[in-house]
C-alpha cells in the first residue's frame, strides 16, 4: 500500500520557521514528482511547492518564493518543506502529495497520492 506520512507541523510565531517532512512508502519514490499543498479554513486547496522526479527542478507559489524551500532525499524516500519567515496567512493544513509516475506539476489533478495533512498555525 502507498503511504505518505507528514510530520513537523505545529504552532509557531510569525517570522519563525518550521520544517515539514513527508515519509513515502509503497511506491518507487524516484519515479514521482512530489508536492506540498495547503488548505486554509474556507479556502480551496492550493499548490505551495513541487519538485520533479528527474532533476529536482522546483516550483513555488508566488507568495512563498524566497521563504519556502522544497527538497527531497531519495535515499530516505522523504520530501521536505522548509518554511522560513512564516506569516499569519501561511496558517493551513499542509498536505504532501505524489504525482503520477514520471509526472510533476502545480495542479491537484497531477497528483495521485496524498497524505493526511499536518496543521501549521502561525500566531502574531
Amino acid at each position: 500500500q502507498v503511504q505518505l506520512v507528514e510530520s513537523g507541523g505545529g504552532l509557531v510565531q510569525a517570522g519563525g520557521s518550521l520544517r515539514l517532512s513527508c515519509a513515502v512508502s509503497g511506491l518507487t519514490f524516484t519515479w514521482h514528482g512530489m508536492g506540498w499543498f495547503r488548505q486554509a479554513p474556507g479556502k480551496e486547496r492550493e499548490f505551495v511547492a513541487g519538485i520533479d522526479w528527474r532533476e529536482g527542478s522546483t516550483y513555488y507559489l508566488d507568495s512563498v518564493k524566497g521563504r519556502f524551500t522544497i527538497s527531497r532525499d531519495n535515499a530516505k524516500n522523504t520530501v521536505f518543506l522548509m518554511m522560513n519567515s512564516l506569516k499569519l496567512e501561511d496558517t493551513a493544513v499542509y498536505y504532501c502529495a505524489a504525482s503520477a509516475p514520471l509526472g510533476s506539476g502545480t495542479e491537484r489533478s497531477q497528483y495521485a497520492y496524498w497524505g493526511q495533512g499536518t496543521q501549521v498555525t502561525v500566531s502574531s
